[in-house]
């Protein structure tokens, strides 16, 4: 049962990372692969700000500075320079790991005894109900952030962007400037992950991003399906399924444990399941036809 109840928790701490990536792959159909770099650096500058005594709520704008700053860095590099979106993540990701690392100054720093975001609200006695209505309100103000900010004049302009980008240039919007805002918006979803993992978990380690965009991947793909299945066109109710998802993804990954699969097997179990959940639709398709 403690597999089940720590997956709908880490499913919660990753539904960031899954808007993030349902930003960056849906709306914009950029596959931005900043994000393992920019993941690790959420939870880098946690840790470093955490061990200084900072207080949480002056952490996490930090964080998101962080991450957005990536994120951007991200967009300038593929709209100024020309270059591919897909190397320009992973240049920014392999500069991230340096500074990662060399912010950190060792590859792993221990959050034990550090007053965390878990700590410092008290909800509820038990911890992880504690830890689950702590995680559960940052959910829905973060959902609640993004899905007001899509359907603002700006947030369809973001949409448009992604659906047809010579269209909305000819309407006289700044298409690469939508492009860096939207990964920056992508990267600092991603960094907040970082931040709650991190005092989740207890610790920060430098090799904590390394795959973990499957994880969002896998969430979004998910939502996809659904949406795609019962013919969902709100996107309140999409970026709801997108938070399904990362919950559905980190409980199959709790029942493949559960069941005495080897852990060292659990990436490769992801990678089927998404390869799985990849393939479903188009299974379907082929037998409807």
């Amino acid at each position: 049962m403690d597999f089940y109840l720590t997956a709908l928790l880490q499913g919660l701490c990753f539904s960031a990372i899954a808007l993030g990536i349902y930003i960056s792959m849906k709306i914009f159909n950029i596959p931005d692969i900043t994000t393992d770099g920019s993941y690790t650096l959420g939870g880098v500058v946690t840790a470093i700000l955490l061990t200084h005594h900072q207080p949480v709520y002056i952490i996490l704008p930090a964080v998101i500075f962080a991450g957005a700053l990536a994120g951007a860095l991200t967009g300038i590099i593929h709209t100024k320079l020309k270059i591919n979106a897909l190397l320009a993540g992973i240049l920014v990701m392999t500069a991230l790991y340096s500074v990662n690392l060399s912010l950190m100054g060792r590859s792993n720093l221990p959050l034990i005894n550090v007053s965390s975001l878990f700590t410092l609200i008290n909800i509820a006695t038990d911890p992880n109900q504690n830890a689950f209505w702590i995680l559960l309100f940052f959910v829905i103000i973060i959902t609640l952030l993004i899905g007001y900010l899509l359907k603002t004049d700006f947030g369809i302009a973001m949409r448009a962007t992604g659906n047809s980008e010579s269209m909305i240039r000819s309407l006289g919007v700044n298409t690469d400037r939508m492009k860096i805002i939207g990964l920056a918006l992508a990267n600092a979803l991603t960094a907040v992950s970082g931040y709650l993992i991190s005092q989740f978990q207890g610790f920060t380690d430098i090799s904590m991003g390394i795959g973990i965009v499957i994880v969002g991947l896998g969430s979004v793909i998910i939502a996809e399906t659904l949406i795609n299945w019962f013919r969902i066109t709100s996107v309140w109710l999409s970026l709801v399924l997108v938070l399904t998802g990362a919950i559905i993804f980190q409980l199959v990954l709790a029942v493949t444990l559960d069941i005495g699969v080897d852990a060292n097997l659990l990436k490769l179990v992801t990678a089927v399941f998404v390869l799985i959940i990849v393939s479903l639709p188009r299974i379907t398709f082929k037998k409807t036809s």
